[in-house]
């Protein structure tokens, strides 16, 4: 199984499997290890994975770290994991950062309770570990955002100076989210005060305030709901202009309706679609380059082909975009893009694998 399938092969037993767990070993043995062994490490290779790795600090000799993991004999991960159902809270998360700060070779310190993973690291000062995660996963509730950026810590694609290019990016980004919810549903005197004054003369009293806040809320809400029907909208007709281009297969219209069950393709995927086309024109009879959207990623096929992908366009991380190429072995190998434009530079790429498609 590929990471995706054993990440979710994990998280559909964790409903039976927490019915069950009792204490800290438990969840260690029950939920951490599998998901460890999910993103590639062999779990009974000392090598690879260092259960009750030593971390001495100071003059205090012996301390443990539930898990270390390592890459050519250097630990990269931290894993310190509480009992299931655990707060993984500031207090939780003070033993993780006494051993961060004891091994500087360490960049990624992970808080879990086997459901929940809480991943840190030194963003505001080296080898100090930083306060709030940089990164946090729910098991039980994934998202294909969450999905694509857990495969980063996976052993294959494992790349620090890259992990760490995006982390703070994201630990920004979630925080200003964080914001963006709190002020959406209960804008705060500060909120209603910047946007009130803007387009109010009078001095803002408390009275102005109450009179403000729910224009403010109903504004926020409206202008949030405007954005998302554009978007619907801009997809919704690029779609249309898809289907009308594009040659029927032999799927059912029940079977196509179906596999798109909570697969929403969006308007940069189209338009990576349309240049992977024009990449492709002359090489190939462009009918025969079809679109076929899952929920991790947009594959665009040969004759609508599973077994002949030409690419992937991972566009679900709005803080990383990839497109993933293949080789004559259909092994793929992702690329990251910054602007949709990026896509050209691997011309050469696409048209070869097309040609290795036709002279199969």
């Amino acid at each position: 199984m590929d990471f995706i399938d054993q990440l979710r092969a994990l998280t559909e037993k964790i409903p039976d499997l927490i019915r069950d767990i009792k204490t800290e070993e438990a969840t260690k043995s029950g939920l951490v290890m599998p998901f460890i062994k999910a993103l590639g490490y062999d779990v009974f290779n000392p090598s690879e994975v260092v259960p009750e790795f030593t971390a001495d600090i100071g003059e205090r000799k012996g301390e443990k770290v539930d898990y270390a993991i390592l890459k050519n004999g250097q630990p990269i991960m931290l894993f310190e994991c509480k009992l299931c159902g655990s707060e993984l809270d500031a207090k939780s998360a003070i033993q993780l950062q006494r051993y961060f700060q004891s091994i500087p070779e360490v960049k990624f310190g992970i808080l879990t309770d086997g459901i929940h993973y809480k991943f840190f690291s030194d963003l505001d000062r080296v080898n100090v570990m930083d306060s709030k995660p940089f990164f946090e996963v729910d098991l039980l509730n994934l998202e294909d955002a969450m999905i694509e950026e857990l495969r980063r810590f996976s052993k294959p694609a494992f790349d620090a100076k890259d992990i760490l290019s995006t982390a703070g990016e994201l630990k920004y980004t979630r925080e200003i989210q964080a914001l963006f919810r709190t002020e959406f549903s209960a804008p705060s005197w500060d909120f209603v005060k910047l946007l009130t004054t803007s387009v109010y003369d009078g001095r803002f009293t408390k009275k102005v305030h109450e009179r403000f806040m729910p224009i403010v809320k109903r504004a926020f809400r409206q202008f949030i709901n405007e954005r998302i029907n554009e978007t619907l909208e801009a997809a919704k007709t690029l779609q249309q202009a898809l289907a009308g281009t594009e040659g029927e297969t032999d799927k059912t219209e029940d079977a196509k309706a179906e596999e798109q069950v909570g697969i929403v393709t969006t308007v940069e995927e189209l338009q990576g679609y349309y240049i992977v086309k024009a990449i492709l024109s002359g090489t190939v009879e462009l009918s025969r380059v079809v679109m076929r959207d899952v929920k991790s990623y947009c594959g665009i096929l040969l004759d609508d082909n599973r077994l002949k992908p030409i690419c992937r366009l991972h566009f679900n991380n709005p803080a990383r975009k990839y497109i993933e190429l293949f080789d004559i072995g259909k092994t793929g190998e992702k690329h990251p893009i910054e602007q949709l434009d990026d896509i050209y530079q691997y011309a050469d790429r696409l048209k070869k694998t097309v040609e290795n498609y036709a002279s199969a």
